[in-house]
């Protein structure tokens, strides 16, 4: 098992990888933020499919169509595992590539959010002062890289649960038989 959870972590990890290195250059500063958040949350969506992936080729193939569920999520939370950490050390490859202060651009927008929402005074202020937090704090890699893995680390999660809840049930897309020679 271990080597399945290593084989389709890697799998994963890539997967994101590939596609967040080809989708934020694509949609970094030429789309909205809720549409930019849901073509992320997507591609780790498709990268994850490995999870459901690897349960059902473990199910099917190395324990005759039978996965309880504990085996099963336990499988796909070390797949999502890994797919994380190299989602979080793509990330980092990707930060120097995206021209220019990503985090600033983003605080500035924020502030300008709340402003237009009226707010101001001290409770401008204060938010001021949590995003300048922010930006320091996201400076350093040792903040910043577990702040990219809890990114999808909670998709993966889910991934896991509803992939276990599906897949122990055997009738649900049962292994197919080979058909019997004539």
């Amino acid at each position: 098992m271990l080597r399945d959870i290593l084989k389709y972590g890697l799998i994963g990890g890539i997967i994101v990888g590939v596609l967040m290195a080809i989708s934020i250059p694509l949609v970094h500063g030429s789309m909205a933020e809720p549409y930019a958040m849901a073509i992320g949350y997507l591609t780790m969506l498709i990268a994850l499919s490995a999870v459901f992936v690897a349960i059902k080729r473990r199910r099917d193939e190395a324990l005759g169509g039978i996965i309880r569920f504990w085996p099963a999520f336990a499988m796909g939370l070390g797949i999502s595992i890994i797919a994380s950490i190299l989602y979080a050390l793509a990330w980092e490859a990707i930060l120097p590539f995206m021209g220019g202060d990503v985090l600033g651009q983003w605080i500035a927008q924020s502030i300008a959010e709340q402003k237009a929402k009226g707010v101001s005074g001290e409770a401008l202020a204060k938010f001021v002062a949590q995003m300048e937090q922010l930006r320091h704090d996201y400076a350093n890699p040792l903040y910043r890289i577990p702040m990219s893995f809890t990114e999808i680390f909670p998709v993966g999660v889910l991934v896991s649960l509803v992939s276990a809840g599906l897949l122990r049930n055997s009738r649900f897309l049962p292994a197919r038989r080979p058909l019997a020679a004539d």
